[in-house]
Parts: structure tokens; C-alpha cells; sequence
């Protein structure tokens, strides 16, 4: 029996295995931890079986959105966020796309020798090709522009330019670098690791409809949680730590109409 729209307290592994069937869910936003940058409860973290249970559950067509970036140890970057992605295409995933989350005011960092990191990658994993896909769209520059141009075009397997005439629509489809503020400084003395909720939301409206179900595995402050709720998505939560599901996140969701006494969408299989 599994609950929508509800946090669960547990070792987010095992709870997939015991609780959560195969092709079951629709669209997962998480940021795990890596290079032991944070102690999350003294819990280490696996990302290859956590990997292996989200091919499981994810729905064919549906989509992991991973949220990663890399230590600097002895002068050299992990490369853990490369591993992770690699790993994933390995066992099954498409690497559907590569993402950039610009943090608009990152941390200061001690001078060194090397460029201010202002960084992490949203890597796109898919169970083939996605089924859904809402694109952000944002003003065009050039609207109503005649234009006569080379545009890059995929056919085949293979990358090519076709020569085409157009008017620059009023809009065009978001590029796939996004700059956005990192979370409030309330929200990061809540939680040691927090990304914005509008990171969260241009993700689930991106790649699911409403109805759909949206996982978070290690929801940490309920930030996918929040927006999948507020998006009219449901929700599953799934965190090791009782302090932050029960101190953080039910409380944060409590503001906005939830509440874990009153839900009626229980899942028998």
C-alpha cells in the first residue's frame, strides 16, 4: 500500500524496493549528496543502487531530472557528476540532455587558481525517449524578424545544416542553461542543502502534466514536493532524516493546503 501525496521516513533504496512497483512514476527531481561535501545523518549515499530502483519505478517515457556537481580535492575535480551520468546510460537510462543551473549569486570562493564556480548540472535521464515534454518559452529578441539561415538539424543519427527562410516568432523555446538564485537564506539554515524552488518547478511543468506522479527520493526541505503540490502533480517524499520530514517539509506543505490526516489517493498493488 502506497500513499500519494505523502513524506515517508526511510532509506530512500530499500523504501523503493518495498513499496514502490515498476513503471510507476512519472518524472523524479532530486539533488543527491556527493563527495562527502555534507553529512546527511551520517547516511552514505549509493548512487548506483538508487540509479537501478529509479529505472525500475520510472514509467516508460518518463524522466530523472539529477542535479550534480563536483568537488575540488587536492586541485582536481571529482568527475563525480560525470560518473553518475555515465553510470545511469549504462544501465539503461538516455542521457537526454545536459543542463546547466547557473546560480545567479553563488558562495564567494577563497582565491585560487582557478575560475569562480558558479555551477551544477541538471542531467535529463529518460526511460527512452520522453513522453512529455512542456518547453519553457521566453521572449524573442529578434520577434518578427525576417531571417534566411542555417539552422542545425538531427536526421538520422546524424547532425546536419539546412538552409531555411522564417519570421521570428514572438517567442522562443528556453535555452538549456538556466540562471536562477539559489534558495532563500531561511530555507538553507532549515537544511544544509537546498535548491530553489523555481528549479524545482521549470522542471515538473517542463516534464509532466498534472496528475502526474513526482518523486523525490532524498526530498531533504520538500522543495519537488512543494511545487509538485502547488502544480496540481502528486507527490511521493522520501527522506532518511525524521527531523527534516517532520520539521521541514510537513510543516512547509501545511501553508499551502496539505495536510497528511486528509488524503484519500492510497495506491493498492
Amino acid at each position: 500500500m502506497l500513499q500519494l501525496n505523502q513524506f515517508y521516513i526511510g532509506e530512500a533504496v530499500n523504501f523503493m524496493k518495498e513499496n514502490i512497483p515498476d513503471n510507476f512514476v512519472d518524472l523524479t527531481v532530486t539533488s543527491p549528496p556527493y563527495d562527502n561535501l555534507r553529512t546527511y545523518k551520517g547516511f552514505v549515499f549509493d548512487y548506483q543502487s538508487m540509479f537501478k530502483e529509479l529505472y525500475r519505478i520510472t514509467k516508460p517515457g518518463g524522466v530523472v531530472v539529477w542535479v550534480v556537481g563536483d568537488a575540488t580535492i587536492n586541485g582536481s575535480e571529482t568527475g563525480t557528476s560525470f560518473r553518475h551520468a555515465l553510470y545511469a546510460k549504462e544501465i539503461g537510462f538516455n542521457l537526454h540532455d545536459t543542463m546547466i543551473w547557473e546560480k545567479k549569486d553563488p558562495i564567494p570562493q577563497v582565491k585560487q587558481k582557478r575560475y569562480w564556480n558558479c555551477f551544477e548540472y541538471m542531467f535529463i535521464l529518460s526511460k527512452g525517449q520522453p513522453k512529455i515534454f512542456n518547453g519553457i518559452m521566453v521572449p524573442a529578441k529578434t520577434a518578427g524578424k525576417k531571417r534566411n539561415d542555417t539552422l542545425k538539424q538531427i536526421t538520422t543519427g546524424k547532425q546536419v545544416r539546412i538552409q531555411k527562410e522564417w519570421v521570428t516568432a514572438k517567442e522562443r523555446i528556453k535555452k538549456n542553461i538556466w540562471t536562477i538564485a539559489t534558495a532563500t537564506a531561511k530555507e538553507i539554515n532549515e537544511h544544509t542543502a537546498v535548491f530553489p524552488e523555481q528549479l524545482a518547478q521549470d522542471h515538473i511543468l517542463s516534464w509532466s502534466n498534472e496528475g502526474d506522479i513526482v518523486l523525490d527520493p532524498m526530498c531533504g526541505s520538500g522543495t519537488t514536493c512543494k511545487m509538485a503540490w502547488l502544480n496540481k502533480r502528486n507527490f511521493i517524499g522520501i527522506d532518511i532524516s525524521e527531523e527534516y520530514i517532520n520539521n521541514i517539509c510537513k510543516p512547509r506543505l501545511k501553508q499551502y493546503g496539505w495536510n497528511e490526516s486528509n488524503l484519500s489517493n492510497t495506491i493498492n498493488y
